[in-house]
């Protein structure tokens, strides 16, 4: 079983690997990529990957040929290929949940076969994916209408997390191929004006919620569900049984979904062995359908599993993921990184750097490991960005000159959809520009070259020795989000890996979520409640009750 393989590892920090790259680390500490590159004048073609449609440069990060032979010493030592197989074969790697991790059978093509408890689980996806197109064929083309006859023009995705952060990025990302006769909006936020503005200008005749919560009882899903039944009824007059024409769900729960009017023949399930934040090609991303259409959404799949089969069975010296994370490790653990950049050249992937939060602190910021035991060492950075050139005049600076080391992933195309004269060299100018002034820097002799006055010689000096991958593909089609969503899946699973965490579980929501759903009715009910928080708690509940009037 995987517990006995994750049992059987060397604590992280006694392993044979994890030494020596201590050892290395100081001797390499103070190496600039000037130098680096100097060394060795073929180091910007060597320090690359190409496979599955992606191309990796990683040779402007602060490492050699003996720090990438010691990190890849590390996976083997952390029983990284066995942790693979694992996952793929359907074993519960979630241990604290006892739960298989197969967001991979989503993508899986017909006639695999991946088990679970000795069923193959394959199937099952694709009766779910031919139910999502067939509904979505039918929406498409105005065969379904609502209550009063007119088709459907605008969806409201109504989630949270997983449920939102998935299909808002790859609605973005995918907006090219969309169709611009439906009106695509997102609502996740419990705030009332999250909701109040998506349907702002919308005729609820023409308009179909999307209703996704695999228990259907998630308080801020729900809640904005239940307004949205509200402003339908109000909006057209309909009885209780209109709801069925404008509501469909992606639940588990038939007898909830049910409850709230939705017909269960408009139900699109998933599994237990799907994690919220790995769930957009699942049903959760039935609005991504609606929008670029069946046959683009398989095109996604297709590239998911693309990766997911690169992921799993090339060696991990040529493999994309396993290198994207063992140099997160190596920065993170060895130079005491906090943060990383997730910087796309490409305006359409505006939402990307928001999902991969998610994706990898929601996964990673964990503090024990899978024994159960406290670490000593840190675990997931901060993942953060924004879409390139606007960061450029934002937090650039920081990067380049701040006291704080970000590695960065640059992500560009070589080509655009929107080719309108200059723009796209342009920006691709901008993206090999802003790498190589990381890596490289001005150096205060080159900046005295130039004129410059003593007193202002410090201020305009660039350190460099900035670490960076670039992450190019041809364009961004709907394979290509596949395999760039599954490139980072993998990522984070193979830091979980090294870092002995579960990836899979998210026990640090929960507290929060059970502490309001106690303080929820101290601030509606009209008595006076016997507060028993914190100091700060109870006044914080008293002002906003004395505000409200109570």
């Amino acid at each position: 079983m995987a517990t006995s393989v994750a049992e059987e590892i060397k604590p992280l920090t006694e392993r044979k690997a994890w030494k020596a790259l201590e050892a290395h680390s100081q001797t390499i500490r103070e190496s600039h990529l000037r130098d680096l590159f100097a060394d060795d004048p073929r180091r910007g073609e060597r320090l690359t990957v190409e496979a599955a449609g992606l191309f990796l440069d990683y040779s402007k990060n602060r490492v050699t040929g003996q720090t990438i032979r010691l990190l890849l010493d590390l996976a083997e030592e952390s029983g990284l290929r066995q942790r693979i197989n694992a996952m793929f074969s359907g074993e519960k790697i979630n241990v604290t949940e006892k739960r298989a991790v197969l967001h991979v059978a989503l993508r899986a093509p017909k006639g695999a076969s991946i088990l679970v408890d000795g069923e193959n689980v394959v199937p099952h996806v694709h009766e779910v994916l031919d139910r999502m197109a067939a509904f979505t064929n039918r929406i498409r083309s105005g065969q379904w209408t609502g209550h009063s006859g007119k088709p459907i023009k605008n969806i409201v995705n109504i989630g949270i997390g997983g449920s939102d952060l998935g299909p808002v990025m790859a609605y973005e990302a995918l907006r090219h191929f969309s169709n611009r006769d439906l009106n695509f909006r997102f609502v996740s936020n419990v705030d009332g004006t999250d909701f109040a503005e998506a349907v702002h200008d919308l005729d609820p005749e023409e308009t179909l919620f999307i209703v996704s919560s695999k228990t259907f009882t998630t308080l801020e899903t729900m809640t904005n569900a239940h307004t949205a039944r509200t402003w339908l009824l109000e909006g057209i007059g309909g009885h209780q049984s209109s709801i069925a024409k404008h509501f469909v769900a992606v639940s588990t729960n038939a007898a909830e979904v049910s409850k709230f009017g939705i017909d269960t023949a408009n139900m699109f399930g998933f599994w237990d062995w799907v994690g919220g934040r790995y769930s957009m090609d699942s049903a959760i991303g039935l609005s991504t359908m609606l929008a670029i259409g069946p046959e683009n959404f398989q095109a996604m799949l297709d590239g998911f599993h693309e990766m997911d089969e690169h992921f799993r069975t090339v060696p991990f010296e040529k493999n994309l993921p396993v290198l994207l994370a063992l140099l997160t490790v190596w920065y993170v653990n060895f130079f005491d990184v906090a943060t990383i950049a997730i910087l796309p050249y490409e305006q359409y992937l505006k939402r990307f750097p928001a999902y991969l939060q998610q994706l990898t602190m929601e996964s990673n910021g964990k503090h024990v490991t899978l024994a159960g035991e406290r670490v000593n060492y840190a675990t997931c950075p901060i993942y953060w960005g924004e879409p390139g050139t606007n960061g450029q005049h934002s937090f650039y600076q920081l990067i380049h000159q701040g006291t704080r080391l970000i590695p960065a992933d640059f992500i560009a195309f070589n080509r655009t959809p929107n080719n309108l004269g200059r723009h796209h060299d342009i920006l691709l100018a901008n993206v090999f520009a802003q790498t190589e002034a990381l890596a490289f820097g001005k150096t205060a002799e080159q900046v005295k070259a130039e004129g410059t006055p003593d007193w202002l010689v410090p201020h305009r000096v660039f350190e460099g020795n900035r670490p960076s991958n670039t992450i190019l593909a041809d364009e961004l089609t709907p394979k290509a989000l596949g395999r760039l969503v599954a490139l980072y899946e993998h990522n984070v699973f193979t830091q979980g890996t090294i870092w002995q965490v579960n990836s899979f579980d998210q026990w640090g929501v929960e507290l929060g979520k059970a502490l309001a759903q106690r303080i929820i009715p101290e601030l509606e009910n009209a008595d006076e409640p016997n507060l028993q928080h914190d100091s700060s708690t109870n006044n914080l509940i008293r002002r906003y009750r004395k505000a409200k009037g109570l």
